[in-house]
């Protein structure tokens, strides 16, 4: 069916062959029925099952060694999964040798249930159960069969008939082989469920929890993948509702899902499918798997956390996570990828920067007036939908300046390197320095860059004015005076200037001296406590026709104010020898 487009849309055909296609309605009959998951809230995590050691491994270039086996079970343990897929063990004698280490070890708590996999084959499912006799907690035997009319007809080469048979007979088969193991549930995929006729995944699915004579006490787990994306995600939670409503026995099965990621929804296809009834998750720590991988499980958890619900799993030391991850995977965690990436806490726009920082000083704010910790508080910082301390990081990289980057993401970043605060006014001054720099050097501006970039504009040494001293006289007899002993280009006075505060002395001081300028306001900050504080003033001025900031640090106020003069003078100095008809010091007043 072709549209006209409205006037407004200019896009034209691609040319590429889309006509090969077809639309997932195409493929497969859609169940019909009541909807409820769109008014449906997610109130609590499900059971979380991370398959990296068994589906992620098999998606890897170079599959993990044993050692790496177990320090990635062991991190999935530590973070509090308590159901872990652990191995292929009859497709493959290193994972069969790994089940064989967690059932003659302590490695695995009793509390944690292991999963291991298999094909519908007899031969393939005794030697499954072989690898898990004598495991101390309980066990999942997962028997899968592909049951979507694509995989029968050029995979299986088998009816539809012909594959019910097939799933009935493998489950008969874990049944025989592992019935007799105490603490062993069964677990049932349809594999590519999603491309599967709605009756016949039913079908299925009635007849295995049937034959396993599923119950409240010995569940079965109904796990119904997207083994390929093929649809938006809201056909996904149509066709688990469905099933969920259906269901012969439906409060003697865990409904679990598995999706994948090729259209980039998988995280959007597990959330509606919660929304729709499953209740149990199977994906991989931070999205492994094959083509473009399994469902992220840390977005889901953290996606839930960031709505006030416990995800259930610890992700509170995430780069330590990451870092087991990836030296187990062999694959990099991208830095976009959400939460865990090195970027996805740092804000380079100078919009986003200026909203964060108003963010944090609101927060710090109000728990100063509540007299708490701002980590007590609720969480309210614009463009951060976490806080980053709830997964072990810093506030240091939340805001990075380059280029893009405006006056509060600058004015933060050297709040936290130095402690300064600038005046407002100051922030747009500075931040066109910072830009200046930015484009000179190229890339990011780190905080240390930042405080040498102040002091090298606001403070700058040479310009030959050198304050050499200074001290006031308050006779009893008669008018109290300030001495100033002030160098200019190396020619050094000592004056005094009755009735002049010490600020206004020095100004008269360098007039004299051909540097004329005019206090136009200071402001101070003190940086530290006790015996080791210093002074920051901050000097606004105006010099034949500019307008500018300097800068002064001191033990006392006074000397920072003085030393924020002489800054002044040696901005003003220095420009003039750079350009004479353009002072350096600040902008053009108007």
């Amino acid at each position: 069916m072709t549209t006209t487009a409205p006037w407004w849309d200019r896009q034209l055909p691609s040319g590429m062959p889309s006509h090969r296609y077809r639309a997932v309605h195409d493929r497969v009959a859609l169940p019909s029925g009541p909807r409820s998951w769109p008014d449906a809230r997610l109130t609590a995590a499900p059971l979380w099952v991370p398959v990296d050691l068994r589906d992620g491994n098999q998606a890897l270039p170079e599959p993990m060694d044993p050692e790496r086996k177990r320090r990635m079970f062991e991190l999935l343990v530590a973070m509090g999964y308590k159901e872990v897929e652990v191995g292929y063990p009859s497709a493959s004698q290193t994972d069969f040798d790994f089940v064989r280490l967690l059932a003659g070890s302590e490695l695995a708590p009793p509390d944690v249930t292991v999963s291991v996999f298999t094909a519908a084959r007899r031969d393939l499912v005794e030697r499954t159960v072989e690898s898990v006799r004598g495991l101390r907690g309980d066990v999942l035997i997962h028997l899968y069969v592909a049951t979507a009319p694509l995989w029968r007809r050029l995979v299986l080469r088998r009816s539809r008939q012909e594959v019910l048979e097939l799933v009935l007979a493998g489950a008969r088969d874990v049944l025989e082989l592992a019935g007799d193991l105490p603490r062993a549930r069964f677990q049932f995929s349809p594999e590519v469920f999603n491309l599967t006729e709605p009756e016949f995944a039913l079908e299925v699915c009635d007849r295995v929890t049937a034959l396993w004579e599923a119950s409240t006490d010995r569940p079965v787990v109904l796990n119904l993948p997207v083994t390929v994306e093929a649809a938006t995600p809201n056909v996904y939670a149509d066709q688990i509702e469905w099933m969920h409503r259906s269901l012969a026995r439906r409060e003697a099965v865990i409904l679990s899902v598995h999706p994948h990621n090729d259209r980039g929804t998988g995280v959007a296809c597990a959330e509606l499918a919660l929304l729709a009834g499953a209740q149990r998750v199977e994906g991989c720590v931070f999205g492994n798997g094959e083509r473009t991988g399994n469902v992220d499980l840390a977005t889901l958890a953290l996606n839930l956390h960031a709505q006030g619900v416990d995800p259930r799993v610890d992700f509170s030391d995430i780069d330590a996570v990451r870092r087991t991850v990836e030296e187990c995977t062999g694959i990099a965690v991208h830095e976009r990828h959400p939460y865990v990436g090195s970027l996805v806490h740092s804000a380079f726009s100078g919009t986003h920067q200026d909203a964060i920082a108003k963010g944090f000083a609101a927060l710090r704010e109000e728990a100063r007036a509540a007299g708490v910790d701002p980590r007590e508080l609720a969480w309210e910082v614009p463009y951060l939908p976490v806080d980053p301390a709830d997964l072990g990081r810093s506030y240091d990289a939340v805001v990075r300046v380059n280029s893009q980057s405006g006056k509060g993401g600058a004015a933060y970043l050297l709040r936290g390197a130095t402690g300064i605060e600038l005046p407002r006014a100051m922030q747009v001054d500075y931040a066109r320095h910072v830009q200046r720099l930015a484009d000179d050097e190229g890339g990011e501006v780190d905080g240390e860059r930042l405080a040498r970039l102040l002091h090298e504009v606001y403070a700058p040494e040479g310009g030959g004015v050198v304050l050499h001293g200074w001290h006031d006289e308050h006779p009893l007899d008669g008018a109290a005076s300030v001495t100033v002993d002030l160098a200019v280009e190396g020619e050094r006075r000592t004056r005094a200037f009755p009735g002049a505060g010490p600020v206004e002395a020095l100004v008269l001081a360098l007039a004299e001296r051909g540097v004329a300028l005019e206090v136009r306001s200071l402001a101070q900050q003190s940086l530290g406590a006790g015996s080791a504080a210093r002074a920051v003033s901050f000097l606004e001025y105006a010099a034949a026709g500019t307008a500018g900031w300097a800068l002064g640090l001191d033990s006392s106020t006074t000397g920072a104010n003085l030393a924020a003069v002489v800054s002044a003078a040696r901005r003003l100095v220095l420009g003039r020898a750079a350009s004479p008809a353009t002072c350096a010091s600040g902008s053009r007043l108007r």
